[in-house]
C-alpha cells in the first residue's frame, strides 16, 4: 500500500503559495448568524494552503443540509449532491480521478438517517477522501426535527412528548464499520480542530471526523458542558497518542479498564492507581479500546467526552487496489473491448 506522501504526490501541486483567501469563493455566506459551521468553514478555507495542492484538484462534496453548502464557499470544485448520497458520489470521483482530494461534507441528518448506509459502506471500503461530519443533533435546515443524534426525551417539533429514538454515537458507528481513521473535534476550538484536520488529510483511506457544532437556532447549548469554560476541563477527555488518558482541572481524573468487565471507566487518580490509566493507543489493530472510548461519551450530559484522534490504522486503499486491478487486467489481457463487453458470450440473431 502506498504511504501517504505517495497518495498526496497523485494530486498536483500549487505552483505558488497559497492563503486563506484563495479559498475563499466570491458567494455570500448564508448561514444564521451564530451559526457553528462559520468557524468550520473558517477553520477548512485556513488549513487548505498547509496541503500545497492545486485548489483545482481539491473537490468537496455535500449532501442535503445547513452544512451541505458548504462547497459555495470554498474556491475549490464542488458538489451539492442529492440528500445522504454524497460518499457515495465522492467514492466514484476518488476512484475514478486519483489526482483529486476529495473531501465530504455531511451533517447527522444526512449522514446517518437516509445516508446511513452509503456512509458505513465508504468506511468499510476505505476509499481515500475524508469526511466531515457535522453533528448539531437536530435537523436545522428543515426547522427543527429530532435526529439520528439526538437524545432520548428531546422535544422537538416532530416529537412534542419526546424523542423515542436511541441516538447513534457516530464515532461508535465509524469505528463499528471498519473505519481506518476516526475522530472527533469541536467547531469553536479551533486549534483542535485544525490539528485533527491535519491528521485526516495525512491519512491513506477513508477518514471520518465527527465535529460537534452548535445550531443556535434549533438547538443551542448542545455542547455547552464541552465549552463551557468552567465545565469543560472535567467533561472534556483530550486524547493524545502515546499519552496516558488523563483529564480535569487538576489532572485528576484518568481512565482504566475495569479488570472484570473489561470496559473502561473514569477514576480519580492516586497514587496506588496511576500506574494503571491507560495509554492512549490510536494505531492498535485491534477497534476494541477505541470502541470502547467511544462509549464513555453519555447521550444525554456528554459527561466525559472523549475528543481526538480514536483511531488511525493502515490497511490498503480501496482505489489504489482497484487501479493496480485495472492495471493488471490491462498487461495481461490487453484494452477491453466495450461492444464485446456489451454484447456477452450469449447473443443471437433475431429472424426478420
Amino acid at each position: 500500500m502506498p504511504d501517504t506522501n505517495q497518495l498526496l504526490h497523485l494530486v498536483p501541486k500549487a505552483e505558488a503559495k497559497q492563503s486563506m483567501k484563495d479559498f475563499k469563493s466570491d458567494q455570500e455566506v448564508r448561514w444564521c448568524p451564530g451559526c457553528g459551521d462559520y468557524a468550520v468553514l473558517a477553520a477548512v478555507q485556513s488549513f487548505m494552503p498547509e496541503l500545497g495542492l492545486a485548489k483545482e484538484n481539491i473537490v468537496f462534496v455535500s449532501g442535503i443540509g445547513c452544512s451541505s453548502r458548504f462547497p459555495y464557499y470554498m474556491n475549490t470544485y464542488g458538489m451539492h449532491s442529492i440528500h445522504g448520497r454524497a460518499p457515495a458520489i465522492a467514492t466514484g470521483l476518488a476512484s475514478s480521478r486519483r489526482d483529486l482530494s476529495v473531501w465530504v461534507v455531511t451533517g447527522d441528518g444526512d449522514a446517518l438517517s437516509i445516508g446511513g448506509n452509503h456512509l458505513i459502506h465508504a468506511l468499510r471500503r476505505n476509499v481515500n477522501l475524508k469526511i466531515l461530519l457535522f453533528n448539531n443533533r437536530i435537523y436545522g435546515l428543515t426547522k427543527g426535527q429530532y435526529s439520528p443524534t439526538s437524545e432520548i426525551g428531546k422535544i422537538t417539533k416532530s416529537t412534542p412528548m419526546g424523542s423515542l429514538d436511541a441516538p447513534f454515537n457516530p464515532v461508535s458507528l465509524a469505528i463499528g464499520a471498519e473505519a481506518t481513521f476516526v475522530a472527533r473535534t469541536i467547531d469553536s476550538d479551533r486549534k483542535h480542530l485544525t490539528s485533527v484536520l491535519r491528521a485526516a488529510a495525512d491519512h491513506p483511506g477513508t477518514a471520518l471526523v465527527e465535529i460537534y457544532q452548535n445550531c443556535n437556532i434549533f438547538n443551542d447549548g448542545a455542547f455547552e458542558a464541552l465549552k463551557d469554560k468552567d465545565r469543560a476541563q472535567d467533561a472534556v477527555i483530550r486524547l493524545e497518542h502515546g499519552q496516558p488518558i488523563r483529564f480535569g482541572a487538576d489532572n485528576d481524573k484518568g481512565v482504566v479498564r475495569d479488570p472484570a468487565t473489561g470496559d473502561l471507566r473514569v477514576v480519580t487518580v492516586t497514587e496506588e492507581n496511576a500506574s494503571e490509566i491507560l495509554v492512549h493507543d490510536a494505531h492498535s489493530p485491534s477497534p476494541t479500546t477505541a470502541f470502547a472510548l467511544s462509549r464513555l461519551a453519555d447521550p444525554d450530559t456528554l459527561h466525559q467526552t472523549p475528543i481526538g484522534v480514536l483511531r488511525d490504522v493502515d490497511r490498503p486503499v480501496y482505489d489504489t487496489l482497484m487501479a493496480d486491478q485495472l492495471d493488471t487486467a490491462v498487461e495481461q489481457k490487453g484494452k477491453g473491448d466495450l461492444a464485446a463487453l456489451l454484447a456477452g458470450n450469449d447473443n443471437w440473431t433475431v429472424a426478420g
